[in-house]
Formats: structure tokens, C-alpha cells, sequence
């Protein structure tokens, strides 16, 4: 098993890279995971380490539940 990241999430178990240097405001990224408060609560604390501001909304994209997360500030 592969060891997490500070920065990685995981809302299912399954580890997903993120490359947060390069999220610009007003970029966005989907999770693809079944427990998405799971996936709210990882991504809300890397967001407030950084010091920025988030916007998110529970979506279906290409057939798969997730969440979608925009940086705003």
C-alpha cells in the first residue's frame, strides 16, 4: 500500500495525486468517490492550510458521483 501524502487525498481508500502548486484561482478539480463528505473534509483542510478559499458542489461527471472544488481566493 502506498503511503499518503500530505497533500494526497483519499475519500474511498483509493489514493488520488493532486498537484496543488499549479491550481490557479478560479481552477477547479473533480473527485471521483462515493463518500464525499470524506472528500469535502480532506480537501477543506488543504485548502485552509493554505490560506485559501473554496467553493464546491456534489456532481455527476461522466457517470461518476464526486465532488467538483473551485479555488476562489
Amino acid at each position: 500500500m502506498k503511503v499518503l501524502r500530505t497533500y494526497d487525498l483519499a475519500p474511498d481508500g483509493v489514493t488520488i495525486e493532486v498537484n496543488w502548486e499549479n491550481m490557479a484561482i478560479g481552477s477547479s478539480i473533480f473527485v471521483p468517490c462515493v463518500n464525499t463528505d470524506e472528500a469535502v473534509k480532506q480537501v477543506n483542510k488543504i485548502f485552509c492550510d493554505r490560506h485559501w478559499e473554496l467553493e464546491h458542489r456534489l456532481r455527476i461527471e461522466g457517470g461518476n458521483l464526486g465532488v467538483r472544488f473551485w479555488r476562489t481566493v
